[in-house]
């Protein structure tokens, strides 16, 4: 089927995110490792993030947050208020950092622009991802902006019923396995994977739970371009049989 749309993920497809959140958690185990000792920081910091994905959702606040919570846990509740500032400013230098492009993006956006309708289709914080997308630089590409709380399969096919787009036209681009590819795919659409350097735990998935077709994998979004144009069949991931 030929493609119609094309929706592209935002942090760590379009942006760098991810190696921010790693640059301060490496920050924070430092600061806490002044307090506390022999306890594994990374691990409990995760396990607060999980528990409180519910209730703050996604992002860079949500974040601080879990490490607001994770500080005061782990030292009883003793932490200085001169270290909850500086986690505080952590946090509030993270949502003001510049927004900077993954390495081609600028260049194959621009290829694509006339050829199919571009969504932005991203899950986040909505002032956040928002600010993101203004500095970015790519707002005036994009026919629309989808902002999430979650991205599966119920969301997307919200998406798809508001914008009036059959799942098999669609293609998803997106460094998630998680939240880019299965979802799509298990909705009759087609997703490419193009991996980042860094990968947040909770989007990782087994390779056992993968989907067998309908999806591919590129080593960098400057090669989408010759993919979107050879696409008129079922999916594989590029170089596996």
């Amino acid at each position: 089927m030929p493609v119609r749309v094309v929706g592209f993920d935002g942090d760590d497809t379009l942006w760098h995110s991810e190696t921010r959140f790693h640059v301060t958690q490496g920050e924070f185990r430092d600061l806490l490792s002044r307090h506390v000792t022999g306890v594994d920081v990374d691990a409990r910091l995760a396990e607060m993030e999980m528990k409180n994905l519910s209730i703050y959702g996604y992002g860079v606040k949500s974040f601080t947050l879990s490490m607001l919570e994770t500080a005061i846990e782990l030292t009883e509740a003793r932490l200085p208020a001169t270290d909850l500032d500086v986690i505080l400013g952590w946090g509030k230098r993270m949502l003001m950092e510049p927004t900077e492009l993954l390495d081609g993006v600028e260049e194959a956006l621009q290829g694509l622009d006339g050829r199919y309708d571009m969504l932005l289709i991203t899950k986040g914080d909505l002032f956040d991802q928002e600010s993101k997308l203004a500095r970015s630089g790519l707002g005036d590409l994009f026919l629309g902006v989808e902002i999430l709380s979650e991205k599966n399969a119920e969301t997307y096919g919200a998406v798809f019923r508001r914008r009036g787009i059959d799942p098999t036209d669609f293609v998803m681009v997106g460094n998630s396995l998680r939240s880019d590819v299965v979802p799509v795919v298990a909705l009759g659409g087609r997703a490419v994977h193009i991996p980042y350097e860094v990968t947040w735990q909770h989007e990782q998935v087994p390779e056992e739970s993968l989907p067998k077709s309908g999806w591919w994998r590129l080593p960098a979004i400057r090669e989408l371009g010759g993919l979107l144009e050879s696409l008129d069949g079922p999916g594989r991931v590029l170089g596996v049989t």
